[in-house]
């Protein structure tokens, strides 16, 4: 016979176990229904979550995005979610947190190696040769000192791109091609090798939802969408450094 104490953990035990598979059941079904809505031929979400604000659940699809409905499906809400007492933008943090990587796990074997000053900093770019806020950010790199920049070629815009960055991936000095080219807008020298680290790079873009260039991570995972200052890249450098020390 059960003491009353054991009888009250048990039933509580009890009801955490069915809260929780109700709560997946549930989960199931949004994921179904959202399915069901965007009848896409292949599945399109990748997560479904319940979250405390309003009973929604928060719905992260393939693509990146992040959108909200209730547990019939029976609406979307494709905005951000505002903590009015702390003012924090919640959706805005949870993009970010989603879209962080992990630095170490780049391979950095197939970008394009400079440093500047000591280079003991470090932030990695993917750019398409032809690509204008890519030859903007060029010129704002040149002023950030003390910094390893990986430039990981990913040509998306046309042939005439994918011929450059052939050219520089191909060139004696790659680093020395690719700033001639995106500061100084000097056209590399026509050169033939190996091109399998570019269609790599192409495939990882696709794996990190890399809709655009440049983009650009920091050591600690940060995504950072476009173009930035050297100003801001100080700024941007010195977060990840304490990040990554902590």
């Amino acid at each position: 016979m059960r003491r009353p104490c054991q009888s009250l953990l048990f039933a509580a035990s009890l009801l955490l176990t069915f809260a929780a598979g109700a709560a997946r059941a549930d989960e199931e079904g949004v994921r179904k229904g959202v399915e069901a809505f965007i009848g896409a031929p292949v599945p399109v979400v990748q997560t479904v979550t319940r979250i405390p604000q309003g009973g929604l659940y928060e719905v992260v699809l393939v693509s990146g995005e992040v959108i909200y409905t209730d547990d019939a499906v029976s609406f979307f809400i494709d905005g951000s979610i505002i903590d009015t007492a702390t003012r924090r933008n919640l959706t805005a943090e949870r993009l970010a947190r989603l879209a962080a990587i992990d630095f170490k796990t780049l391979p950095l074997e197939q970008a394009i190696k400079r440093v500047n000053g000591n280079g003991k900093r470090a932030l990695a770019t993917f750019e398409d040769p032809n690509c204008g806020f890519c030859k903007k950010l060029g010129q704002e790199l040149q002023k950030v000192k003390n910094v390893t920049i990986y430039t990981f070629l990913l040509p998306i815009l046309s042939q005439d791109s994918r011929d450059k960055s052939r050219d520089v991936w191909c060139a004696k000095d790659k680093a020395a091609a690719w700033v001639a080219w995106i500061v100084d807008g000097k056209t590399p020298k026509k050169a033939e090798c190996d091109l399998a680290a570019i269609e790599r790079n192409v495939a990882l873009g696709r794996q990190l939802r890399i809709n655009g260039t440049p983009t650009i991570f920091l050591t600690d995972g940060t995504r950072i969408g476009g173009y930035r200052s050297a100003e801001d890249l100080e700024d941007a450098l010195q977060i990840a450094a304490t990040a990554t020390k902590k």
